[in-house]
């Protein structure tokens, strides 16, 4: 009688392994479809997961996630997204810039996607509108692209005697040309020429900063760009080298040692696309999930960097600021 028990138990035991897979298959899957890199993206990442956890979802608990990074090359989303859609994921996270977003949108009218974005969704044709996205999509629009005049006032401010600024731009994303135009009206009002340096790569960057060298220029603005994120440490470095001022659309480029940044909280929306994901899991319709815009722009000034370049920020910018870095 233990003999045979002893079997059973055995047998069970030796089963066990194959109804956990079994169970683990039957988990929803969701497909992460990012135009960045793991490593630098690390605490968006965690954001996400938190936004998730609101809704009660836990990857390898009661969800799984299959990730797709195209590592700054734009080219490869299509297939990753294709990849995600055979694999008939339950919805798609399509983050890392709009470019991600219209990849996934391509790739599928059935499958609902939740994307975030710097650029204006409605524009580069991410949804129909704001409020009634519309069909598969919703999204988190941080709105990094038209706050880049915002930024060259402060800019403009920070150094007032200022008559000439670059913007270092990917023309490989969506919206990075439509900012570029505003910039340049902006430029006009306040007095100041543009120039404009291309980077796609990252051997872009030493001859974009040799150009600035070479002219002169007094300032830099980052365009958005998610790729030009994921070159933050470099891009800082490189006007930490040359002296030059530099305003940024992300905070992470502050906390890295840029001199100061203007824009949504990009680890907030990171959240709200993890939050939107899990509801959707649990029943909701994107096109019933309006998308959603930041409530608060972060003023991040870094006064060590400000210190290094001899400069004074005026007591004005300090007050606004949202953080201060000392």
């Amino acid at each position: 009688m233990r003999r045979r028990e002893l079997l059973a138990g055995l047998g069970a035991a030796a089963a066990w392994p194959q109804g956990a897979r079994a169970q683990q298959r039957t988990l929803p899957v969701i497909g992460f479809l990012s135009g960045r890199s793991p490593g630098e993206a690390a605490a968006v990442l965690a954001s996400f997961h938190r936004g998730l956890a609101e809704t009660g979802h836990a990857e390898g608990r009661n969800v799984a996630v299959e990730y797709r990074w195209a590592e700054g090359r734009y080219d490869r989303l299509p297939a990753m997204a294709a990849e995600l859609v055979e694999r008939r994921v339950a919805v798609l996270a399509a983050v890392g810039g709009g470019v991600a977003g219209l990849a996934a949108k391509a790739a599928t009218a059935t499958i609902p996607i939740v994307f975030a974005s710097g650029g204006d969704a409605v524009k580069i044709g991410l949804v129909e509108s704001l409020n009634r996205p519309g069909a598969n999509v919703t999204a988190v629009n941080l709105a990094f692209g038209a706050l880049g005049p915002k930024r060259l006032e402060l800019l403009r401010e920070v150094v007032p005697t200022a008559r000439s600024v670059a913007v270092l731009v990917n023309f490989d994303y969506p919206s990075a040309a439509d900012e570029v135009e505003d910039l340049r009206t902006a430029a006009r009002t306040l007095g100041l020429e543009v120039q404009v340096l291309p980077a796609s790569t990252e051997s872009a960057l030493e001859p974009a900063f040799a150009a600035l060298a070479a002219k002169k220029t007094d300032g830099l603005l980052v365009a958005d760009d998610p790729f030009l994120q994921g070159l933050r440490d470099r891009i800082v470095g490189l006007a930490a080298r040359d002296a030059v001022p530099a305003v940024y659309f992300s905070r992470d480029f502050a906390d890295a040692g840029g001199l100061m940044s203007y824009g949504g909280s990009i680890i907030e929306g990171y959240r709200q696309v993890g939050k939107y994901v899990g509801q959707i899991l649990l029943g909701a319709k994107p096109a019933d999930l309006p998308v959603v815009q930041p409530a608060i722009f972060e003023l991040v000034v870094n006064l060590k960097t400000a210190h290094t370049l001899g400069l004074a920020i005026p007591p004005g910018i300090i007050a606004r600021a949202d953080v201060v870095i000392e």
